[in-house]
């Protein structure tokens, strides 16, 4: 790598201190950041020269992010391709932890597969590129459905209706789904357990941009004989959705880093009979939730 140029260096320290949002003065700058006064009053200068900064209307001294900032960010954002960058992430979330990775988006009540990249242990899934599935069905989709606004999931599923069911295992209620979105979202993350497939069980985390809107999942798909809980495919899926929300510009709040309570459960709905092995059904499906 080359030499860095200490004034430039400086001059971008400037630009990210606005990311606060905030206006800021000459003085104030020149305090946080711990700068000599008169090198940060030509930086200013200049970088006001060149409307990266403009002056504040409200704030006399203060400036504010000038529009090319705004160009920058544009050009940025319009090179991110989230089929290219989710492949990427998937690419190495597969690699680690050997299981089939995807990357989802909403559309309506499905969700539609950006990404997937198969790992040692490939399984069959119906979850192809492109490919459209029910979103209550999937852990993808409930980890995308838990983010809609509540006027605007029980639009799509209003109260009584009778869902489509991928498996006996399939979520069949607008209750029930409810219920389970309201545990995702206390947990921050969704699974299935057989759901799409009889033969597969899956875990997803939350994708976020720029805004910090969720706009995709992630997730990691495991043929049952192999799935031991949802603790050995957490970490994989966590950190593979934090970093491709980082490649698409999320900031994570520092405020917002918490540790989850290690004996809140979190698991998929498992469904078994008297002779212990997986089934399903609707009469069952409250009983689900409390097993493992």
């Amino acid at each position: 790598m080359g030499r860095t140029v200490p004034a430039v260096m400086r001059a971008l320290d400037i630009l990210e201190l606005f990311l606060d949002g905030a206006p800021h003065s000459a003085p104030d700058i020149t305090v946080r950041l711990g700068l000599p006064r008169t090198s940060v009053h030509e930086l200013v200068t200049t970088l006001a020269h060149r409307g990266y900064l403009v002056a504040a209307p409200d704030r006399p001294g203060n400036y504010r992010l000038g529009v090319p900032t705004f160009h920058l960010g544009n050009a940025f954002a319009e090179q991110m391709d989230l089929a290219r960058e989710g492949r990427a992430v998937a690419a190495r979330v597969a690699a680690r932890c050997a299981e089939t990775a995807q990357v989802a988006v909403l559309d309506g009540t499905n969700v539609v597969y950006v990404a997937t990249v198969d790992g040692q242990h490939p399984v069959r899934l119906a979850s192809s590129v492109g490919r459209r599935l029910p979103a209550h069905c999937t852990a993808a989709g409930k980890m995308l459905l838990s983010a809609l606004p509540e006027s605007e999931f029980d639009l799509h599923y209003p109260p009584g209706v009778t869902l489509l069911a991928m498996t006996a295992n399939s979520i069949t209620s607008p209750e029930l789904l409810s219920k389970e979105l309201a545990d995702i979202r206390r947990c921050g993350i969704a699974t299935e357990y057989r759901e799409s497939n009889p033969d597969v069980a899956c875990i997803a985390g939350p994708i976020r941009d720029s805004s910090g809107a969720v706009v995709a999942a992630l997730s990691v798909s495991v043929a049952t004989q192999r799935w031991t809980g949802v603790e050995q495919f957490r970490r994989y899926v966590t950190d593979g959705a934090a970093e491709l929300a980082a490649r698409l510009g999320y900031r994570e709040p520092l405020s917002s880093v918490a540790e989850h309570d290690g004996g809140e459960r979190c698991g998929p709905r498992q469904v078994h009979d008297e002779t212990g092995q997986a089934g399903g059904g609707e009469d069952s499906a409250g009983d689900a939730e409390n097993a493992q």
